[in-house]
């Protein structure tokens, strides 16, 4: 329990000092900082690191850099000193997924990333050898509205699939949050009272939990590796989850009780996000900021993270715990790169896709593999790996489509404001490839739409472009894809075909 609370309480301490301060001076160094530093030194014993740890850290680093190296610099949150005090032989040394998983297609220059712990097996078919598969070659291009003709509706209905078991998660999302301070409890419930949004999360990772299910745990390979280990003592009829003992089970309620954390993540960085960009409405209804105030916001924000937190140390499974708390991290690392990406990164397309990893996929990606460890199957196995793969490709395009119809679909039907980036002064995939045809794009894109004039010279510039919003699509249709290959690594089951219908739904949707 010890190191569980040391994982929720810095997963706590990154999400809100981060967000706290304001945004002039987020970046500035903090007194108290010094201080720790000073505590740290004047103990001999921890200025000592182990070799141990420099080694691990040394691998790790050296692996991280080679990937990413030629896609600009990474936003820094913890140095790499602190990471090497932190680690041991069995932590886990968590890579961001677009240095396990390819980023961009091959015609634009996206390369696979060499194998290295995290996806040793993402091209395993292990599972599936002498195991049929109706749908083994599926192509989303087959289907109809992606230039196909296939009935995407013989495949099972995704949300009508789970619809039951979340039809009680708004009330019981409120009944977890709830405080003694009214004005605080009221903005904590704000978006779960008004049940508006997609559920996406908690609907990915309820049919996530399914679909592992009906996979049987590996025998990992012999030796203490972290990445071996990892997987929840699953507590059920045979000792191992399966279809048939999976709901109703203790391994069941763990797997729905992450949905609710994730979705309560998610519903903390909309409510900071909204503070940050002076949003006015969000998911159709007014901001919380603006029914309450920037200050009860902010609180209600921290409040939400601190009881997911919570909730996050009860599933008693501390490489999830790392997992996730890394998802915390990663949108504070989303937060800093769009605040502070230089006038050359805001025209690069590697740029984009990853600060829309850290901003959005990477908790997707990250309660994937947390809910196939919740599961019983290690961090590194075939499983788990390729629940990370589908969260990665599956986020990325769901944020691509949120871009594209940013430029496409009505305030009243987002539920949100239109062009709300280019307002931020920030550039999403249209209006980088419209820029790749119009070069004198690029100085406006550099500069943010600061001046006058801008954000009309963009947009006309995007609706007179001729490949710009296809090629923007196609990026979507790539990850979708990637999505839907790494989903047909594991057994056929009729959770994990409804992941497949909803992988369709996400880049064919309106809103």
């Amino acid at each position: 329990m010890m190191t569980t609370s040391k994982y929720v309480m810095a997963a706590s301490i990154i999400a809100t000092m981060t967000i706290m301060t304001p945004t002039s001076n987020a970046f500035a160094p903090r007194q108290c900082s010094s201080r720790v530093i000073q505590h740290v030194q004047s103990h001999n014993s921890l200025m000592q690191m182990n070799q141990v740890q420099k080694e691990i850290h040394a691998t790790s680093s050296s692996s991280n850099e080679s990937v990413s190296k030629d896609l600009g610099p990474q936003p820094v949150v913890v140095s790499k000193e602190s990471e090497a005090l932190s680690h041991s032989r069995t932590t886990m040394k968590l890579t961001p997924s677009f240095n396990l998983f390819q980023m961009l297609p091959d015609d634009e220059g996206g390369l696979v990333p060499p194998t290295i712990a995290g996806n040793e097996l993402r091209d395993s078919d292990i599972l599936k050898v002498g195991v049929p598969d109706t749908l083994w070659d599926m192509k989303l291009s087959d289907y109809k509205g992606l230039g196909g003709d296939k009935k995407i509706e013989t495949l099972p209905d995704p949300f009508q699939m789970v619809e039951k078991e979340l039809k009680p998660f708004s009330d019981s999302i409120q009944e977890l949050v709830s405080t003694d301070q009214p004005i605080l409890s009221m903005a904590a419930k704000h978006f779960f009272q008004k049940r508006h949004g997609k559920r996406f999360r908690p609907t990915i990772i309820q049919l996530m939990s399914k679909a592992v299910a009906a996979c049987d745990p590996e025998n990992m390979k012999a030796g203490d590796g972290w990445q071996d280990s990892g997987a929840s003592n699953v507590d059920v009829e045979g000792g191992v989850v399966t279809s048939t003992n999976h709901k109703g089970s203790d391994v069941w309620r763990k797997q729905a009780q992450l949905g609710q954390i994730v979705e309560m993540i998610h519903v903390a960085s909309l409510i900071h996000d909204d503070v940050l960009d002076e949003a006015d409405t969000r998911r159709g209804g007014e901001a919380v900021h603006k029914l309450y105030s920037n200050k009860v916001a902010v609180l209600a924000g921290d409040y939400l993270l601190a009881r997911a937190s919570v909730l996050l140390a009860r599933l008693e499974n501390t490489a999830v715990v790392q997992i996730m708390a890394t998802a915390l991290e990663s949108l504070v690392a989303g937060e800093i790169m769009q605040l502070k990406s230089s006038p050359e990164e805001l025209l690069q397309m590697e740029s984009y896709l990853r600060k829309s990893y850290y901003k959005t996929a990477s908790l997707v990606c990250y309660a994937c593999r947390s809910s196939a460890l919740l599961g019983g199957h290690a961090y590194g196995s075939t499983v788990a790996t390729a629940c990370e793969e589908f969260g990665f490709h599956m986020g990325l395009a769901f944020q691509i489509q949120d871009d594209i119809l940013d430029f496409t679909a009505a305030a009243d039907i987002l539920g949100k404001p239109a062009l709300a980036d280019m307002s931020l002064g920030l550039s999403t995939a249209p209006i980088l490839y419209a820029a790749q045809e119009f070069p004198h794009l690029q100085p406006l894109i550099k500069r943010r739409f600061s001046k006058k004039g801008d954000k009309q010279t963009a947009l006309e510039a995007l609706y007179k472009s001729k490949t710009a919003m296809n090629k923007a699509k196609r990026l979507a249709e790539f990850h979708a894809q990637r999505a839907v290959e790494a989903l047909l690594r594991l057994p056929q089951s009729e959770a994990r075909d409804a992941l497949l219908r909803l992988t369709y739904v996400v880049i064919t949707r309106k809103n």
